[in-house]
């Protein structure tokens, strides 16, 4: 598997697969039961594969398997990598607080255009903000960093739970 160094954050993937999709799911359902490594719980069509509580850290990641057929004759499965909901939830919280700052630090600098009066304070702001977005971004291309052991080792569990069916 190739994580490349794109600007994804939450790597997906796709994959064809050459067994039902019901007899895959099952086998993730199964695999989860007896494997003390990962934690598998599926819910419909999707299949959750965490690291246990206690070897996570907090950058750990999750593979969400999502398996559908696309007909009759060929199911697909869509993977996504991604930290734990937790994690998500706060950088997008953040990102949205940076966002907002940033939005209203424009506003504010405008009106100040506008009186005619300075507007040095706001343009500070405006970079200080931008200065936390990048700050931000590349928390999270370093967290991905620290959980790609991880990633490749759900990977593998994923590979070999769909090869332990054909």
């Amino acid at each position: 598997m190739e994580i490349s160094n794109d600007i994804v954050l939450r790597p997906r993937f796709f994959q064809d697969l050459d067994v039902p999709s019901e007899k895959a799911l099952e086998a993730f359902e199964k695999a989860g039961k007896t494997c003390q490594d990962f934690k598998v719980s599926r819910v419909d069509h999707h299949i959750f594969i965490r690291i246990p509580k206690k070897d996570q850290h907090f950058w750990s990641p999750q593979l969400h398997l999502e398996i559908y057929d696309i007909d009759e004759k060929q199911p697909q499965l869509k993977g996504l990598f991604g930290p734990s909901p937790t994690v998500w939830t706060l950088f997008m919280f953040l990102h949205f607080i940076v966002a907002t700052s940033f939005i209203a630090a424009v506003v504010w600098m405008y009106v100040n255009i506008r009186l005619d009066k300075s507007y040095l304070f706001s343009i500070i702001i405006m970079f200080f903000l931008l200065i936390t977005w990048f700050v931000l971004y590349f928390a999270g291309r370093l967290g991905r960093q620290a959980g790609k052991k991880e990633m490749k080792e759900l990977y593998f569990f994923m590979k070999s739970t769909l090869n332990s069916v054909a």
